[in-house]
């Protein structure tokens, strides 16, 4: 680790939860008006994408635990937001007419963050960023 007054801000560890605290907030002021944490919103943005998605493909794509994503898949249903097909060990999840009655709302809160965001890093160095940020979580992901 490179030697700096500030030790904290020359840890990839530190700085980056300090950044996903950051973002949450936004994220979190963006969707508060559907009544969806982000991680929700996103979940139900992807099986109203690809009704019937599997479990398993959602907790891939989200990169979420099974247990995780068996709690937040717990949540929509109890919500109304999705129901569940199981044959076998295969659970699959399908969105209700609630539930792709938010699938407009979910796109505008989206829009919010990116606009929310962007406005205080500048559009340009947000993609950038998450480009970069990306690119190292799969190289992370690869050595898992």
């Amino acid at each position: 680790m490179p030697r700096c007054s500030e030790h904290l801000h020359c840890c990839l560890y530190f700085t980056a939860n300090a950044l996903a605290r950051n973002i949450g907030k936004l994220a979190d002021a963006a969707f508060q008006e559907i009544g969806l944490s982000p991680s929700h919103a996103f979940m139900l943005q992807l099986v109203n994408e690809q009704p019937g998605i599997t479990q398993k493909e959602l907790a891939e794509y989200l990169s979420l635990a099974p247990s995780t994503l068996t709690r937040f898949a717990d949540r929509l249903v109890y919500r109304g937001y999705v129901e569940r097909d199981q044959k076998g060990k295969v659970v699959r999840i399908y969105p209700t007419s609630e539930g792709k009655a938010l699938k407009q709302p979910i796109e505008k809160a989206w829009t919010r963050l990116y606009k929310d965001y962007s406005a205080i890093l500048g559009e340009q160095p947000g993609i950038a960023l998450t480009r970069l940020i990306d690119q190292a979580n799969r190289h992370l992901e690869d050595l898992g």
